[in-house]
Parts: C-alpha cells; structure tokens; sequence
C-alpha cells in the first residue's frame, strides 16, 4: 500500500491546573459553539510545540507561562473527517503568572473552573479524549474519530 503522506493540523491544548481545578473555555464560534475545551489552537509554522502551547493560552486567557514549565502529557490522533486529520499535543501547566480574561470574547462566550471530579458535561469530543487520557493515565497516546 502506497497511501500519500499525512498532512495532520497540529494542535496544542493547555490544561491549567490549580489542585484539583483545570480552567475550561466555552466556545463561541461555530465549531463546538457553546461547548466546552481547555485554552488550545494550531501550531505556527517553525514554532516548537511548548512555545505555540503558551502563546495560545497568553493569546486566549492572558495566562503567562513559560514553554519550560509545560509538561507534555497526552498526544491525540484524531481523524475530524475523511480529509482532515489531527494531532493534539496536550499540555499540564501548574505554574504560571496572571488571572484568566477572555481575550477572545468573538470566540469565547465564558472561561470558567471546573474540579476534575465535576467536569463539564459538554466537552468537545475531541478536547475530551486527550483530557480523560490525561486524567485516567492511560498512556502518552489515545487515538479518536478511527473505526
């Protein structure tokens, strides 16, 4: 079999976390609108995976952190359709300078705490598997969307 290369979008999701409380963003554009994910976006081109992670979550929440204090702990490949695949490289951040604002109220309708033991009941699936991998430690790898 000679399939083409891959061309997967590549994402970073930050999980801030405070104890026992991970920081949630409600989405207000179409994709997932009015659902729940942690601070995430794509990856620049040229930029390394904990620089892209922290600029995302400054460019979201005014959240600084510093790239060395994010620990890769989850990585999710997700097929979104036929054409389109996706890997998500997922971030703990425990450290970190500042309060959350919605810097993006165009595309976000709220950021908001949820415990780990009471998570929001519409979380985008996506978003989803790399977080409950991360929280049920079930390996650094959790594929999504394949049949």
């Amino acid at each position: 079999m000679s399939g083409q290369p891959a061309q997967p979008v590549i994402d970073t999701h930050v999980i801030l976390r405070d104890g026992d409380r991970i920081l949630f963003s409600q989405r207000g554009g179409p994709y997932g609108h009015g659902r729940w994910h942690m601070p995430s976006g794509k990856l620049d081109q040229g930029e390394p995976l904990p620089d892209g992670a922290a600029r995302e979550l400054y460019e979201e929440t005014g959240i600084t952190v510093d790239p060395a204090h994010l620990r890769l702990v989850q990585t999710v490949h997700h097929r979104q359709d036929v054409q389109v695949e996706r890997i998500g490289f997922f971030f703990e951040a425990t450290e970190w300078e500042g309060q959350p604002v919605n810097k993006e109220p165009e595309k976000c309708l709220a950021l908001e705490w949820f415990t780990v033991h009471d998570l929001p009941d519409d979380i985008i699936e996506y978003p989803e598997a790399g977080l409950r991998g991360y929280l049920d430690d079930s390996g650094p790898l959790t594929a999504h969307g394949w049949q």
